[in-house]
């Protein structure tokens, strides 16, 4: 039997490279705490302290939103800096989301996180359906990626409502709810790496908990004292955080340049 001479399938290269989602790492996790943290913040901020009232910052937010999705959806790679400005606008426009309802049609927060709980399981839903997989490492069509920002959407507002509802309709305080979600992470974390559990399913429990997690944080930090926060204030709690995801989008572009380099280097190699 002769032994097959033919040129080997580009597919796998070609799906690498137009994946828009960057590669999971810890620096993920970092930089996705700290935008939910900003978008808690950041809505406040806007909201509260430049008095643009709920109404006006949603509007604002969404523009925002639909703009650099417009951006992102045209690329035909994952761009670091553009992908994590999208995450840090969506978070803000799902902290939104929740307190639309809360704050301004008057929906309890255990209600409002049952809302967007149902709404994120129905998107996960019709992604599968659809795709038959909800794996964030072949986001490679458009479709696909509409699926994945409508459940990173209602993820992070359920994340928000559900984080509220943990701190204050509960009353069990910004700090010990901040502990509670940790906690729950590092069940998930053990899970994953210890017992091997089902990598797509771990992702998804965890990028749900990171932003009732943020919420904690960033409520911790900026809310009064008499309210059980630290009174650190809406602006500079952004900014700290703001400054994290620059350092982190700047760590990531580096890591996509080497691996441009490296991906035209195994093109050039096939053509050769």
């Amino acid at each position: 039997m002769h032994a097959d001479t033919s040129t080997p399938p580009r597919r796998p290269v070609v799906a690498t490279m137009l994946n828009k989602v960057p590669e999971i790492t810890l620096l993920f996790w970092l930089v996705k705490v700290c935008s939910t943290t900003v978008g808690e913040t950041g809505a406040d901020f806007l909201n509260g302290t430049l008095g643009l009232g709920l109404t006006g910052t949603t509007a604002i937010a969404a523009l925002l939103l639909a703009a650099g999705l417009a951006v992102q959806l045209r690329s035909r790679r994952y761009v670091p800096a553009v992908y994590w400005t999208v995450v840090v606008v969506i978070s803000v426009v799902g902290t939104l989301f929740s307190d639309n309802l809360v704050d301004g049609w008057g929906v309890p927060l255990a209600v409002s996180t049952a809302i967007f709980g149902i709404g994120l399981a129905v998107a996960f839903t019709a992604w599968y359906l659809s795709e038959r997989t909800l794996s964030i490492h072949t986001v490679v069509t458009r479709r696909r990626e509409a699926f994945y920002w409508t459940a990173i959407l209602l993820a992070f507002a359920l994340g928000t409502s559900a984080g509220d509802w943990f701190a204050e309709g509960i009353g069990l305080g910004y700090l010990p709810s901040a502990a509670v979600f940790a906690g729950v992470i590092a069940v998930v974390a053990v899970a994953r790496f210890g017992f091997k559990a089902n990598a797509v399913l771990t992702f998804w429990v965890a990028y749900v908990l990171t932003r009732p997690l943020g919420a904690s944080l960033g409520d911790l930090l900026t809310q009064p004292t008499k309210d059980g926060g630290l009174g650190l204030g809406t602006g500079l709690v952004s900014d700290l955080f703001l400054a994290v995801i620059v350092g982190g989008v700047i760590v990531f572009t580096a890591v996509q340049r080497r691996a441009d380099r490296r991906g035209r280097a195994a093109r050039a190699s096939v053509a050769a």
